[in-house]
């Protein structure tokens, strides 16, 4: 969520908190909270209007859970809480009402996702993971979400400790256009502003050639390769040698049982961001054992 900062209160922030109407939902979550390693007693009783009441006269936390359920203009008061929030905060909001438009109105608004009541053990410890997508192509054209504020989710997610997976990629036009490495080169130098080497040797770095996902198309290996090592190279020249070996560099964009292996098998291919084929579970074995092999 992006949102005005308050002055001399961003140093001082909670890694979650929630606001949430009613008492079940709250015996769900703080089980989940605890085994997260996170304060149960920021498990509070109240809604939205309570979260901007709250977070009007203090820092708002990096992980932020919101109950909609009293709220009568869920999408005015979303605005209203961000005014209050700090750039970067990841905002979950929770509610009863099941409409398409609304959750399609919320993540526009700047909201992570949103989770419909009655919420379960399951549902939560899948959410609250352990990782974070930031940055991802669709993310940054349809919400705006450029590097400035992927850098802010960014510290925002590793002050929590959750792992940040930055997103980083090239459109078409651009490759046509010779324009791949300032792109990409750009993204990474504005996502990563101001992270230490400790920080970065906690996050993942996928290249998702905005061309390739969804579309059937693949990066060639040498394509793959290329751009793997000019990452690599980036961070060397930002954070040293030690830092460029460390960190993880995935690649996601079509990838799929015919080609996990030889790109899996890329010196600079870490790993892979499966998407689609990641929802098909005979593929996704596939691509698994098939990187195995």
């Amino acid at each position: 969520m992006s949102a005005s900062l308050k002055p001399g209160l961003a140093g001082n922030r909670d890694p979650f908190a929630a606001y949430i109407c009613d008492e079940n939902a709250l015996d769900v979550l703080r089980p989940v909270v605890i085994e997260l390693g996170w304060q149960p007693e920021k498990c509070n009783k109240g809604g939205l209007r309570n979260a901007i009441q709250s977070l009007s006269v203090s820092a708002s936390p990096n992980i932020l859970m919101v109950d909609l359920s009293e709220s009568g203009d869920p999408l005015n008061d979303i605005n209203a809480l961000a005014e209050v929030c700090e750039p970067g905060t990841v905002v979950i909001a929770i509610g009863q009402v099941n409409d398409v438009r609304l959750y399609r109105d919320l993540l526009a608004s700047g909201i992570h996702d949103y989770l419909l009541k009655p919420l379960s053990a399951g549902m939560l410890r899948d959410l609250l993971v352990h990782y974070v997508i930031l940055g991802h192509s669709e993310r940054r054209e349809y919400h705006k979400e450029f590097d400035a504020l992927v850098n802010a989710k960014a510290k925002a997610a590793l002050a929590a400790g959750l792992k940040p997976i930055v997103c980083v990629g090239e459109t078409l036009a651009q490759r046509e256009g010779g324009q791949t490495d300032k792109i990409v080169g750009d993204q990474i130098a504005g996502s990563l502003a101001g992270l230490d080497n400790n920080q970065l040797k906690d996050m993942v770095i996928a290249y998702e050639p905005v061309w390739a996902i969804g579309t059937g198309k693949t990066a060639t290996p040498e394509q793959a390769q290329e751009m793997h090592a000019f990452i690599r190279s980036e961070i060397t020249k930002s954070h040293g040698e030690d830092v460029a070996k460390a960190i993880r560099i995935q690649y996601g964009g079509s990838v799929k049982p015919a080609n996990a292996r030889e790109l899996l098998s890329l010196p600079d291919v870490d790993g892979a961001l499966v998407g689609g084929a990641s929802l098909e579970v005979r593929s996704f074995t596939e691509i698994i054992t098939n990187s195995l092999n």
